[in-house]
């Protein structure tokens, strides 16, 4: 069985967020899409089959299957594009979050994902001991999402993962205006064992939704602060966010299953 390992999120190897993909004939059991997915430790592994109007789609972190996932979404059409439907232009995923849908735009992926209805939720004292310093916001949906005052602090922090886990939310999102961009962030999921996820898709449904608000315009530039780094296109349509980025193939293999 192939899989194939890509960067996200970026047009440079070794920068932006790994994925890996396994195009399946059919579906294997979950244990072995785990196993396999422990074995790649990996942030995300994502595994398709194909259906009779699309691709069924599921994601996998090392501590379990998720619900949404978009650089494994963007690295799964990349491969597709390239291998499988070289004549098409537009995929339908469906997934556990709803059909999501994909379009080719010269050497962009532009991803329908569906938005995060976050609401303004306390800033507690425990946020302040994870990160050392108090956000100026918070906000809650499947994930917790910390505004900063600025991008240096965003960039700076440290925080400890073993008290992140006792936070709301599957995921801990930071963010902040940017100076070369329209907001950076970061995003931290110790629950699912991956403390620092290097770009993230699916957190950018929360964070282009609170940017597009404030900021007063439809399309944001956002930068994923990580130290591998990621750039994302995010536009609002209605309730939805199209991400739309860049990806880049590292290597093809033979899993021995």
């Amino acid at each position: 069985m192939k899989q194939y390992i890509l960067d996200t999120f970026t047009e440079r190897i070794f920068h932006g967020n790994q994925a890996a993909v396994c195009v399946l004939d059919y579906w294997l059991s979950d244990e072995m899409m785990m196993n396999i997915t422990k074995e790649n430790n990996f942030s995300e592994t994502a595994f398709t089959v194909k259906n009779a109007d699309g691709y069924d789609l599921r994601w996998f972190t090392p501590g379990g299957e998720i619900d949404l996932c978009g650089h494994a979404t963007l690295a799964a059409s990349y491969v597709l594009f390239k291998f499988y439907e070289t004549d098409n232009d537009k995929l339908i995923f469906h997934t556990t979050s709803g059909d999501l849908f994909v379009s080719r735009q010269n050497d962009l992926i532009a991803m329908n994902f569906p938005a995060y209805h976050c609401r303004e939720t306390a800033v507690i004292s425990a946020m302040t001991d994870v990160f050392g310093i108090a956000p100026i916001k918070a906000y809650i949906d499947r994930d917790l999402l910390l505004v900063y005052e600025n991008e240096e602090i965003v960039r700076s922090l440290k925080p400890d993962f073993e008290k992140m886990v006792h936070l709301e939310g599957q995921g801990v999102g930071v963010t902040a205006p940017g100076k070369e961009y329209d907001c950076v962030s970061r995003f931290f999921a110790p629950k699912l064992k991956v403390n620092e996820d290097p770009v993230t898709g699916s957190a950018h449904c929360m964070i282009a939704p609170y940017w597009v608000n404030r900021l007063g315009k439809s399309t944001i530039n956002a930068y994923q602060a990580s130290e591998r780094g990621g750039e994302l296109i995010c536009e609002m349509k209605g309730d939805r966010v199209v991400i739309s980025g860049k990806a880049v193939l590292y290597s093809v293999s033979e899993l021995n299953l």
